[in-house]
């Protein structure tokens, strides 16, 4: 059976456990597995504009002994309209894995159902959950290994209808957090996703809650989460999509009422003065440019970990 990672939930507790204890092992000794050799190619395509998804799978694929395939929708068919099916079928048969970031979740699940070989999520609208695995080992870091994941504290600030508010709260609920999400009423996640991460949050020892006051959020965090609050494609729409976050900046007062030695994560790129002050995001307690690192590590890890149990 092929395993894929479309979304944050296709992986237990217990598997998310072995990717972020592989990861970890990992940036220790970065040439220690080598699934790719030969080397095997691994197709990364991009339908939208990347920096750290596109250097962390190009080094992270080349470090497993395998060949990163960069494609870019304006250099390839699908950027035509060839069929996502028709696609995966094609790189099916040539490569070893599928890394996809693109917009509409639907389209990756259409692509995992025809291909043969593991296809993993590099962002979509909906779920960002490579870059939360991330988190994940970042903040298991800073608190002394993966069992310091149990019960700990994660805030996220910001648009709670977008890809890393939704790939909190399942990746969290896995973990057996906590997970407190703070955003305005007009950008409440999907209830859907909400209520899959508390039925994961109950089988896993976890918590999950929804809220409007980010003092609620952050009191006792053991890590604050923020996001731009002008996602990819609607730049045009920044100083209206701005105004219902501001109350939801992160700054060094915010941090002040979160747990002693909690961390700050953001995926990048980040906007001082905007979703988090300077102060925060260039100050002691962030950790943006490890979490950055991790994201080689950790996807290093899922590649690995899927290569071996398909």
């Amino acid at each position: 059976m092929t395993r894929h990672f479309l979304r944050d939930d296709d992986l237990t507790c217990l598997e998310q456990r072995e990717v972020l204890e592989l990861g970890l092992a990992l940036k220790k000794d970065r040439l220690a597995l080598r699934p790719l050799a030969g080397p095997k190619a691994v197709a990364v395509l991009f339908d939208k504009q990347s920096t750290r998804t596109r250097v962390s799978f190009a080094v992270g694929v080349a470090e497993l002994g395998g060949y990163p395939l960069i494609i870019d929708a304006a250099g390839s068919q699908t950027g035509r309209g060839e069929s996502v099916a028709d696609t995966a079928r094609v790189l099916t048969r040539q490569c070893s894995a599928i890394v996809w970031r693109t917009y509409a979740q639907s389209d990756i699940e259409e692509m995992a159902a025809v291909a043969t070989v593991p296809v993993i999520n590099a962002l979509t609208d909906e779920f960002h959950p490579c870059q939360v695995l991330a988190d994940l080992m970042t903040l298991a870091e800073a608190r002394g290994g993966i069992g310091g994941l149990k019960g700990a504290k994660l805030a996220y600030l910001g648009d709670g209808a977008n890809n890393m508010a939704h790939s909190y709260l399942l990746g969290c609920a896995i973990a057996g957090m906590e997970v407190v999400v703070a955003t305005p009423p007009s950008h409440m996640p999907d209830p859907t996703v909400v209520g899959t991460a508390r039925e994961l949050a109950i089988e896993n020892g976890g918590a999950v809650e929804v809220t409007a006051d980010p003092l609620v959020a952050v009191r006792g965090a053991h890590a604050v989460a923020s996001d731009t609050w002008v996602s990819m494609g609607m730049e045009g729409e920044a100083a209206e999509r701005e105004l219902p976050f501001v109350p939801y900046q992160v700054t060094q007062e915010l941090m002040d009422q979160a747990a002693p030695g909690a961390i700050f994560l953001h995926c990048l790129p980040a906007y001082r003065g905007k979703e988090v002050t300077s102060e925060v995001i260039d100050g002691p307690a962030s950790r943006v440019w490890d979490e950055a690192e991790n994201r080689l590590h950790a996807q290093k890890a899922l590649l690995a970990w899927l290569l071996e149990r398909s």
